[in-house]
């Protein structure tokens, strides 16, 4: 072989040896780049389906949320309408007690409003005309014992059931849905422990 053979043989096996060192070295960077392309997008895949479970998870959380909202709602307006229900009925029954038992809770309730002063009690129309006859006598006895006086007005009031209470200047409507008005909160309250055992 002669010397120029054998530079151009040595060339050739130096370029070759340059080609492979540049085939593998690029082969390496591509490997590298392809493990770190697999790492990224596993990651971001990875990130991903966490954002995606933690995104359902609160959805679901303000579903069940919003449900229970609903549904303590619904159940608190069930309740409201049968206490309300229940007070209506209890009007309803107060209404309708006999006259016996009606004017002796009436006779109570004026009791338990006597002043020591000088009033006139006013009742319904209806109520006027079924006056029990010794109501006026004790209603005056009671009053006279608190240092007062009071009399039944001929003159009916505004009202269908219960009486008003006027001293001087004040009057008081103790019809019974004035009176059931006037203390709801505590005929709801008591309503509520009766029906549903506590009060929500």
């Amino acid at each position: 072989m002669s010397g120029i053979d054998e530079i151009l043989n040595m060339i050739g096996t130096q370029q070759k040896d340059n080609e492979d060192r540049i085939i593998a070295a690029a082969e390496t960077k591509a490997a590298q780049i392809q493990k770190e392309a697999d790492e990224k997008a596993a990651r971001a895949y990875d990130e991903s389906v966490e954002r995606a479970k933690q995104l359902h998870q609160r959805n679901y959380e303000n579903a069940c949320s919003s449900v229970d909202t609903e549904m303590k709602r619904r159940i608190l307006d069930c309740k409201v309408e049968l206490i309300d229900e229940t007070v209506a009925k209890v009007l309803e029954k107060l209404r309708s007690l006999p006259d016996k038992e009606y004017f002796s809770l009436i006779a109570k309730m004026i009791k338990s409003h006597i002043k020591g002063e000088k009033g006139t009690v006013y009742f319904g129309k209806d109520d006027l005309k079924r006056l029990p006859a010794d109501l006026s006598a004790d209603i005056s006895s009671a009053a006279e014992m608190a240092g007062g006086s009071l009399v039944i007005s001929d003159v009916p009031a505004e009202i269908s059931d219960g009486f008003v209470l006027e001293y001087g200047l004040i009057s008081e409507n103790c019809s019974f849905s004035a009176v059931l008005e006037a203390e709801k909160e505590g005929v709801r309250d008591l309503a509520a422990r009766h029906l549903f055992g506590q009060v929500n």
